[in-house]
Protein backbone atom coordinates (compact mmCIF):
# COMPACT_ATOMS: atom_id res chain seq x y z
CA UNK A 1 0.00 0.00 0.00
CA UNK A 2 1.71 3.52 -1.12
CA UNK A 3 1.26 6.28 1.24
CA UNK A 4 -1.08 9.33 -0.19
CA UNK A 5 1.18 11.94 -1.25
CA UNK A 6 1.24 15.52 0.54
CA UNK A 7 -1.28 18.33 -0.24
CA UNK A 8 1.31 20.11 -2.11
CA UNK A 9 -0.89 21.85 -4.94
CA UNK A 10 -0.78 25.35 -6.28
CA UNK A 11 -2.66 27.67 -3.70
CA UNK A 12 -6.08 28.81 -4.21
CA UNK A 13 -7.00 32.08 -2.88
CA UNK A 14 -10.24 32.99 -1.65
CA UNK A 15 -10.72 36.26 -3.44
CA UNK A 16 -13.62 36.73 -6.36
CA UNK A 17 -13.67 39.00 -8.76
CA UNK A 18 -11.17 39.92 -11.46
CA UNK A 19 -8.03 40.83 -11.32
CA UNK A 20 -6.59 44.29 -11.61
CA UNK A 21 -4.20 44.82 -14.12
CA UNK A 22 -1.59 46.77 -12.31
CA UNK A 23 -0.15 45.72 -8.99
CA UNK A 24 2.06 47.19 -6.49
CA UNK A 25 4.35 44.55 -5.90
CA UNK A 26 7.86 45.15 -7.20
CA UNK A 27 9.28 42.03 -9.24
CA UNK A 28 12.85 42.87 -8.10
CA UNK A 29 15.54 40.49 -6.32
CA UNK A 30 14.71 39.67 -2.94
CA UNK A 31 18.17 40.62 -2.68
CA UNK A 32 18.50 44.26 -1.83
CA UNK A 33 20.05 44.68 -4.63
CA UNK A 34 18.85 46.76 -8.30
CA UNK A 35 19.31 44.96 -11.19
CA UNK A 36 21.18 47.00 -14.47
CA UNK A 37 18.67 45.23 -16.81
CA UNK A 38 16.48 47.47 -18.84
CA UNK A 39 12.67 47.53 -17.64
CA UNK A 40 11.68 45.77 -21.03
CA UNK A 41 14.11 43.00 -20.47
CA UNK A 42 13.42 42.33 -16.93
CA UNK A 43 9.68 42.28 -17.42
CA UNK A 44 10.75 39.49 -19.82
CA UNK A 45 12.89 37.52 -17.52
CA UNK A 46 10.21 37.32 -15.49
CA UNK A 47 7.37 36.11 -17.65
CA UNK A 48 9.69 33.48 -18.70
CA UNK A 49 10.34 32.67 -14.99
CA UNK A 50 6.48 31.99 -14.45
CA UNK A 51 5.49 30.39 -17.26
CA UNK A 52 8.67 27.99 -16.65
CA UNK A 53 7.21 27.69 -13.04
CA UNK A 54 3.36 27.27 -14.06
CA UNK A 55 5.07 24.48 -16.75
CA UNK A 56 6.61 22.52 -14.34
CA UNK A 57 3.49 22.74 -11.40
CA UNK A 58 1.43 21.49 -14.89
CA UNK A 59 3.86 18.76 -15.51
CA UNK A 60 4.44 17.21 -12.16
CA UNK A 61 0.47 17.57 -11.30
CA UNK A 62 0.59 20.36 -9.06
CA UNK A 63 -2.91 21.84 -10.51
CA UNK A 64 -5.56 19.36 -9.72
CA UNK A 65 -8.45 18.81 -12.15
CA UNK A 66 -11.45 20.39 -10.52
CA UNK A 67 -9.08 22.75 -7.82
CA UNK A 68 -9.36 26.27 -9.30
CA UNK A 69 -6.47 28.62 -8.18
CA UNK A 70 -6.61 32.62 -8.88
CA UNK A 71 -4.02 35.03 -10.56
CA UNK A 72 -3.74 36.93 -7.54
CA UNK A 73 -3.33 33.36 -5.29
CA UNK A 74 -0.82 32.63 -7.51
CA UNK A 75 1.55 35.49 -7.95
CA UNK A 76 1.49 35.38 -3.97
CA UNK A 77 2.56 31.98 -4.56
CA UNK A 78 5.39 32.74 -7.15
CA UNK A 79 6.51 36.57 -5.43
CA UNK A 80 5.34 37.87 -8.56
CA UNK A 81 3.12 41.04 -9.66
CA UNK A 82 -0.45 39.18 -11.47
CA UNK A 83 0.79 40.80 -14.93
CA UNK A 84 3.20 38.10 -16.12
CA UNK A 85 1.24 35.46 -14.32
CA UNK A 86 -1.46 36.76 -16.33
CA UNK A 87 0.54 36.69 -19.76
CA UNK A 88 2.48 32.74 -18.55
CA UNK A 89 -1.11 32.11 -18.12
CA UNK A 90 -2.69 33.48 -21.53
CA UNK A 91 0.51 31.36 -23.24
CA UNK A 92 -0.60 28.19 -21.74
CA UNK A 93 -4.48 28.99 -22.42
CA UNK A 94 -3.53 29.35 -26.02
CA UNK A 95 -2.08 25.81 -25.94
CA UNK A 96 -4.93 24.14 -24.16
CA UNK A 97 -2.99 23.40 -20.90
CA UNK A 98 -5.08 25.75 -18.82
CA UNK A 99 -8.30 27.67 -18.66
CA UNK A 100 -8.72 31.44 -17.28
CA UNK A 101 -11.92 32.58 -16.50
CA UNK A 102 -13.07 36.21 -16.44
CA UNK A 103 -13.13 36.43 -12.85
CA UNK A 104 -9.54 35.35 -12.72
CA UNK A 105 -10.09 32.15 -11.81
CA UNK A 106 -7.26 29.48 -13.54
CA UNK A 107 -8.66 25.79 -14.35
CA UNK A 108 -7.21 22.91 -16.28
CA UNK A 109 -9.18 21.78 -18.53
CA UNK A 110 -12.25 19.01 -18.27
CA UNK A 111 -10.80 15.79 -19.66
CA UNK A 112 -14.11 14.14 -22.16
CA UNK A 113 -13.72 11.02 -23.90
CA UNK A 114 -13.14 13.37 -27.02
CA UNK A 115 -10.35 14.96 -25.36
CA UNK A 116 -8.32 12.07 -24.36
CA UNK A 117 -8.78 10.11 -27.27
CA UNK A 118 -6.94 12.65 -29.26
CA UNK A 119 -4.20 13.01 -26.54
CA UNK A 120 -3.78 9.24 -26.85
CA UNK A 121 -3.21 9.42 -30.62
CA UNK A 122 -1.05 12.22 -30.66
CA UNK A 123 1.24 10.59 -28.15
CA UNK A 124 0.91 7.62 -30.18
CA UNK A 125 1.88 9.36 -33.94
CA UNK A 126 4.66 11.64 -32.27
CA UNK A 127 6.43 10.26 -29.29
CA UNK A 128 7.49 7.02 -31.24
CA UNK A 129 8.26 8.95 -33.70
CA UNK A 130 10.73 11.29 -31.84
CA UNK A 131 12.25 8.52 -29.93
CA UNK A 132 12.96 6.62 -33.20
CA UNK A 133 14.53 10.21 -34.52
CA UNK A 134 16.57 10.12 -31.80
CA UNK A 135 18.52 7.14 -31.75
CA UNK A 136 21.30 8.03 -33.62
CA UNK A 137 22.11 10.24 -30.92
CA UNK A 138 21.72 8.00 -27.88
CA UNK A 139 24.71 6.80 -27.16
CA UNK A 140 26.44 4.73 -24.39
CA UNK A 141 25.99 7.65 -21.97
CA UNK A 142 23.00 8.44 -22.50
CA UNK A 143 21.69 5.09 -22.24
CA UNK A 144 23.26 5.34 -18.37
CA UNK A 145 21.71 8.21 -17.93
CA UNK A 146 18.45 6.76 -18.59
CA UNK A 147 19.23 3.85 -16.34
CA UNK A 148 20.54 6.27 -13.36
CA UNK A 149 17.03 7.98 -14.09
CA UNK A 150 15.04 5.36 -13.88
CA UNK A 151 16.69 3.28 -10.98
CA UNK A 152 15.86 6.98 -9.11
CA UNK A 153 11.82 6.40 -10.93
CA UNK A 154 11.71 2.77 -9.37
CA UNK A 155 12.71 4.13 -6.05
CA UNK A 156 9.64 6.78 -6.11
CA UNK A 157 7.38 3.57 -7.11
CA UNK A 158 8.74 1.88 -4.01
CA UNK A 159 7.99 4.75 -1.55
CA UNK A 160 4.94 6.23 -3.41
CA UNK A 161 6.07 9.55 -4.00
CA UNK A 162 4.38 10.75 -6.77
CA UNK A 163 5.37 14.24 -7.06
CA UNK A 164 9.06 12.98 -7.67
CA UNK A 165 7.43 10.29 -9.62
CA UNK A 166 6.11 12.68 -12.39
CA UNK A 167 9.01 14.63 -12.33
CA UNK A 168 11.54 11.46 -12.94
CA UNK A 169 8.83 9.70 -15.62
CA UNK A 170 8.69 13.16 -17.82
CA UNK A 171 12.97 13.92 -17.29
CA UNK A 172 13.30 10.11 -18.75
CA UNK A 173 11.20 10.36 -21.97
CA UNK A 174 12.53 13.61 -22.82
CA UNK A 175 16.08 12.92 -22.06
CA UNK A 176 15.19 10.76 -25.13
CA UNK A 177 12.65 13.06 -27.63
CA UNK A 178 15.17 15.91 -26.63
CA UNK A 179 18.32 14.25 -28.20
CA UNK A 180 16.50 14.16 -31.63
CA UNK A 181 16.87 17.71 -31.89
CA UNK A 182 13.66 18.62 -33.49
CA UNK A 183 12.52 22.12 -33.76
CA UNK A 184 8.79 20.81 -34.63
CA UNK A 185 7.77 17.87 -33.35
CA UNK A 186 9.47 18.57 -30.00
CA UNK A 187 7.23 21.52 -29.19
CA UNK A 188 4.10 19.71 -30.09
CA UNK A 189 5.20 16.44 -27.45
CA UNK A 190 5.57 19.41 -24.85
CA UNK A 191 2.22 21.19 -25.73
CA UNK A 192 0.73 16.96 -25.44
CA UNK A 193 2.45 16.18 -22.11
CA UNK A 194 1.28 19.64 -20.57
CA UNK A 195 -2.61 18.47 -21.45
CA UNK A 196 -2.69 14.97 -19.95
CA UNK A 197 0.24 15.18 -16.77
CA UNK A 198 -2.63 16.72 -14.21
CA UNK A 199 -4.81 13.77 -14.88
CA UNK A 200 -2.04 11.47 -14.10
CA UNK A 201 -0.86 12.91 -11.22
CA UNK A 202 -4.94 12.62 -9.63
CA UNK A 203 -4.70 9.42 -10.45
CA UNK A 204 -1.83 7.94 -9.27
CA UNK A 205 -2.41 10.41 -6.05
CA UNK A 206 -5.90 8.36 -5.82
CA UNK A 207 -4.88 4.36 -6.39
CA UNK A 208 -1.48 4.83 -5.79
CA UNK A 209 1.83 4.14 -7.98
CA UNK A 210 1.78 0.71 -7.65
CA UNK A 211 -0.36 0.33 -10.63
CA UNK A 212 2.70 2.00 -12.84
CA UNK A 213 4.12 -0.76 -14.95
CA UNK A 214 6.09 1.20 -17.47
CA UNK A 215 8.44 0.05 -20.19
CA UNK A 216 11.47 1.93 -19.53
CA UNK A 217 14.03 -0.55 -19.27
CA UNK A 218 12.96 -2.57 -22.15
CA UNK A 219 13.24 1.62 -24.03
CA UNK A 220 16.86 1.27 -22.54
CA UNK A 221 17.80 -2.17 -23.85
CA UNK A 222 16.74 -1.18 -27.14
CA UNK A 223 19.19 2.04 -27.02
CA UNK A 224 21.79 -0.18 -26.15
CA UNK A 225 21.26 -2.61 -29.21
CA UNK A 226 20.48 0.28 -31.41
CA UNK A 227 17.04 -1.12 -32.10
CA UNK A 228 14.79 1.72 -33.65
CA UNK A 229 11.83 -0.28 -34.04
CA UNK A 230 12.31 -2.02 -30.78
CA UNK A 231 12.45 1.53 -28.58
CA UNK A 232 9.41 2.77 -31.10
CA UNK A 233 7.48 -0.50 -29.69
CA UNK A 234 8.66 0.03 -26.06
CA UNK A 235 7.80 3.94 -26.10
CA UNK A 236 4.20 3.31 -27.67
CA UNK A 237 3.60 0.43 -25.02
CA UNK A 238 4.71 3.11 -22.26
CA UNK A 239 2.31 5.42 -23.44
CA UNK A 240 -0.76 2.71 -23.76
CA UNK A 241 -0.35 1.46 -20.17
CA UNK A 242 0.08 5.09 -18.63
CA UNK A 243 -2.82 6.68 -20.33
CA UNK A 244 -4.90 3.50 -20.43
CA UNK A 245 -4.62 3.71 -16.06
CA UNK A 246 -6.05 7.55 -16.80
CA UNK A 247 -8.76 6.89 -19.42
CA UNK A 248 -9.70 3.83 -16.89
CA UNK A 249 -9.60 6.16 -13.66
CA UNK A 250 -10.87 9.14 -14.97
CA UNK A 251 -13.55 8.23 -17.44
CA UNK A 252 -13.83 4.69 -17.27
CA UNK A 253 -12.95 2.96 -19.88
CA UNK A 254 -11.75 -0.20 -19.95
CA UNK A 255 -7.99 -0.73 -19.17
CA UNK A 256 -7.57 -2.23 -22.52
CA UNK A 257 -9.42 0.71 -24.65
CA UNK A 258 -6.55 2.30 -24.65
Amino acid sequence: MTKTPPNDTMSAATDEGPEPEGHARNDQPSDGHATAQPAGTQRAVTRDRVESSVREALLTGRFIPGNPVTLRGLAAELGVSPMPVREAVRALAAAHALDMQPNGRIRVPRMTAQRFDELLHARILLEPHVAALALDALDKAAAADLTQIDDAIDESLRTGDVESYMRLNHAFHFRIYRAAGSEVVLPLVETVWLQFAPFMRTVYGRVGTFVVQDMHKEAIAAIRRNDREGLRHAIECDIRDGMGIIGHSVLGKPDDAA
